[in-house]
């Protein structure tokens, strides 16, 4: 079967020398929430230091299956999960897992902008100085790195001092890019980045995708197929909270294995 492409998706790119092929794993996963089934039997590997996108209609599990791996779909409600999800081998799921280190090591951008309403600087530091950093000078570097990182250290270089929530909605969502940035995370989770943003600060956001998996391993969810086309390297449909099907972005958006596939990238329903 032949697919309508809607954006020319990036070449496949191979692992980089000694990487982990899965940095994380879900084996068979169901998550249920009350009364509500999020996610039936998902088997899914997602490779280290490259970027996987997670596709498919509203509904179908996507922010569900990226929130099992630092655990906040479980924050205010009971749930029940079946199966595994694996950090470098590791169960997430095991009795006495440190929770705020997991979310260390696997941060968060999320779907609007959630800087806190404190300075720039303070946002920043905040993870640091949760995690034991404390001296002025240290804090500066992580600050000044994390800033660099994030594209935002010429925009904010001045105005550190300055309350967040003065700051654009793009270069917020920068700001809280700059703030997982700061803890040195393994996983970066982006829950609809972009869905919030102008054209301009969806491409700048992209361009620091682009960046950061030469450094970590990338997880995004998007409605967006051209973005998902752009950015990825890996793509995953889910549909009905079932995996339909995974692989190089570049065959899911050329020549799908499965039908429905096609029929969600060129809009035929979802």
């Amino acid at each position: 079967m032949k697919s309508s492409v809607l954006a020319t998706p990036r070449p496949t790119r191979q692992a980089a020398p000694g990487a982990d092929p899965a940095k994380v794993a879900f084996r068979n996963l169901s998550f249920s929430y009350p009364g509500r089934q999020a996610l039936s039997g998902v088997t899914l590997d997602v490779p280290e230091r490259r970027v996987t996108a997670i596709i498919g209609p509203s509904g179908c599990g996507k922010s569900t299956l990226i929130k099992s791996i630092n655990r906040i779909a479980e924050i205010g409600t009971d749930v029940k999960v079946e199966g595994s999800v694996t950090l470098d081998g590791e169960d997430l799921y095991a009795p006495g897992m440190d929770l705020v280190d997991l979310r260390r090591r696997v941060g968060m951008l999320f779907q609007k902008p959630n800087p806190f309403p404190k300075t720039i600087f303070d946002n920043v530091a905040f993870g640091p100085r949760i995690h034991g950093v404390t001296g002025s000078g240290e804090l500066e570097q992580v600050v000044e790195t994390s800033l660099r990182q994030a594209a935002l250290w010429d925009e904010a270089k001045d105005r550190l001092g300055t309350s967040a929530l003065e700051l654009s909605g793009g270069q917020q969502q920068r700001l809280c890019l700059a703030r997982v940035l700061a803890v040195d995370p393994e996983v970066i989770l982006m829950d609809e980045p972009c869905s919030a943003l102008d054209p301009i600060s969806t491409a700048r956001i992209e361009e620091l995708i682009e960046e950061l998996r030469e450094r970590y391993t990338v997880v995004i969810v998007t409605h967006n197929m051209q973005q998902a086309a752009r950015v990825s390297d890996r793509t995953a449909f889910l549909l009905s909270g079932q995996l339909v099907e995974v692989d190089d972005t570049e065959k899911i958006f050329t020549t799908p294995a499965d039908r429905r596939t096609e029929d969600y990238i060129t809009g035929r329903f979802g």
